[in-house]
């Protein structure tokens, strides 16, 4: 039972240790092409296979047959181990949009600027961002829920809402065909 107690380094496909690439800005990079940020134009088995080039390095060697498991790895390495969610929860955060506000209640969590590290296991990071307590990355993520299920917000909230609406307001998902449109009208443009 000593593996909650470790960072996994490795990945077991197969009969063959595979390297993994577990620091965690390598993970925000794969969450940013999971989650189509990187590339929307791309369907959800592309951008699974983006991640899984971005992960392994050596996955163009990795047989085929490793593949389903390699993802299943991958999956549990990005919930760092922890149980699936039983359904969709609403999104309340953004790793992109909401960099800064998550990167100062970790330092405030970690007791250290985590960005100065050259190297950080994504579960010590996850575990940095589980402790968040108190702070504008909190108040933001309150307000979103508190908007998204229709509730009245407290006359200090909304006066924080009204003067932080960029920071509150999530930026819709990226849109390929929106940004198909756009591309083709700087086409259009010369630009």
């Amino acid at each position: 039972m000593t593996a909650v107690w470790t960072l996994p380094m490795q990945a077991a496909l197969g009969g063959r240790a595979y390297r993994i690439h577990s620091d965690y800005r390598d993970v925000l990079e794969i969450l940013r092409w999971l989650d189509g940020g990187a590339a929307p134009e791309l369907d959800r088995a592309e951008r699974w296979y983006v991640a899984m080039r971005l992960f392994y390095p050596e996955f163009p060697a990795m047989p085929q047959q490793d593949w389903p498991a390699a993802t299943d790895f991958l999956a549990d390495f990005l919930a760092a181990g922890r149980p699936a969610p039983t359904g969709p929860a609403p999104r309340l955060m953004d790793w992109q949009q909401d960099a800064p506000l998550i990167a100062a209640g970790i330092r405030q969590a970690a007791g250290q600027d985590v960005r100065a590290l050259p190297y950080l296991h994504w579960w010590s990071f996850l575990s940095a961002f589980d402790a968040i307590g108190d702070g504008t990355f909190a108040t933001v993520v309150g307000l979103r829920d508190k908007l998204r299920r229709g509730k009245k917000l407290e006359p200090w909230e909304l006066e924080f809402y009204r003067a932080h609406r960029a920071a509150v307001d999530l930026r819709p998902a990226p849109d390929s065909a929106a940004e198909a449109e756009k591309q083709r009208l700087l086409a259009k443009l010369g630009a």
